[in-house]
C-alpha cells in the first residue's frame, strides 16, 4: 500500500493484523522488514502498518532531502489509515514519530525508543559521517554499516556478530548510503521543548538500560518536555532490545498500546 506526501513523494506501507491501526516507523539503517520478527505477535493485537522510510525499499525519494519531509511521510500514513492510530517509532524514526504526532492529530498513543534527540552532548566522534561517505563512495557499503554500528551505536563485538547473521543484514547494507544524512542530526534539528507543551498524547519511552548516556540524556529531555509520559527502562538492553530481548519489548509496547487501544 501507498500514501503520499505532502511533497508527492510516495511512502510504501504494509498492512497486517486486525484490531486497532499500529503505524511502526523504524530507525537508521533499516527498512519495514526489521519488525519481521514481532509481526506475529503484533499482529494478534493491532491492524500493523510498516512503512518504509523515505529513501529505502518501496518508498519514493526526493532530490533535497530535508528532516521535516520524514515528519510529513509518517504523518501522511498515519492519516491514510482513516481513524485514530497508535504510534510506535525506533531511534531516528522515533523522531519522525514524534514529529508527525504535531503534524497530525489522529496519534491516540505514542512508543518512543531512543529517539537520539540532540542534547548538547556529542553523539558520534568527529569525521564518522565523513568517513562512512567515503566508504559508501569507494564500494565498501557494509565497512561504512559497520563503522556505524561501533562508532554511533555503540553496538558490543558479540551483538554485532549476531546482526551480521540476520537476514536483515544485507538489507541494511544496501541501505549504508542513507546514514551520512542521518547522522548529521545536530546540524539539521533542533528540540524546542516548548513545541510539545500541548502535545496530550500519552507516551511511553523505552530506555535500554546498558544504553549509552546520550539515550539517558535525550529521554530525560523528552519526559520532562512531554505532558503525559512515562519512562520504562528495558533492564540489560541497549539500542534494539527488539532483536535481544523481544518478549520483553513486546510485553511492554502491547501492555501500553493495549490499555488505551481502540
Amino acid at each position: 500500500m501507498e500514501a503520499t506526501s505532502r511533497d508527492g513523494t510516495r511512502i510504501a506501507f504494509w498492512r497486517s493484523g486486525s484490531g486497532p491501526p499500529l503505524v511502526l516507523v523504524h530507525g537508521t539503517t533499516a527498512d519495514h522488514t526489521r519488525w519481521a520478527g514481532l509481526l506475529p505477535e503484533l499482529e494478534r493485537h493491532f491492524t500493523v502498518h510498516a512503512l518504509d522510510r523515505r529513501g529505502r525499499g518501496g518508498s519514493g525519494d526526493a532530490p533535497d532531502w530535508a528532516i521535516e519531509r520524514e515528519f510529513e511521510d509518517v504523518a501522511a500514513v498515519v492519516e491514510a489509515t482513516g481513524e485514530p492510530v497508535l504510534l510506535l517509532g525506533h531511534s531516528f524514526g522515533a523522531i519522525c514519530a514524534l514529529e508527525a504526532a504535531l503534524v497530525t492529530g489522529v496519534v491516540q498513543r505514542l512508543v518512543l525508543y531512543e529517539p537520539p534527540i540532540p542534547t548538547g552532548v556529542p553523539s558520534y566522534p568527529p569525521g564518522v559521517p565523513e568517513r562512512i561517505q567515503a566508504l559508501v563512495d569507494a564500494g565498501d557499503p557494509e565497512a561504512g554499516l559497520e563503522v556505524f554500528f561501533r562508532e554511533v551505536v555503540l553496538m558490543p563485538e558479540g551483538e554485532l556478530a549476531s546482526y551480521r547473521r540476520l537476514p536483515t543484514w544485507t538489507v541494511r547494507v544496501e541501505l549504508a548510503p542513507t546514514i551520512p544524512r542521518e547522522m548529521v542530526l545536530d546540524r539539521t534539528y533542533t528540540f524546542r521543548p516548548e513545541r510539545f507543551a500541548s502535545l496530550s498524547v500519552p507516551t511511553l519511552l523505552l530506555l535500554g538500560g546498558d544504553s549509552p548516556p546520550l539515550f539517558r540524556r535525550a529521554t530525560d529531555a523528552l519526559e520532562a518536555a512531554l505532558p503525559d509520559s512515562r519512562v520504562v527502562v528495558l533492564p540489560g538492553q541497549r539500542h534494539v532490545a527488539m532483536d535481544t530481548a523481544p518478549e520483553l519489548f513486546l510485553a511492554e509496547v502491547i501492555g501500553f498500546l493495549g490499555s488505551g487501544g481502540s
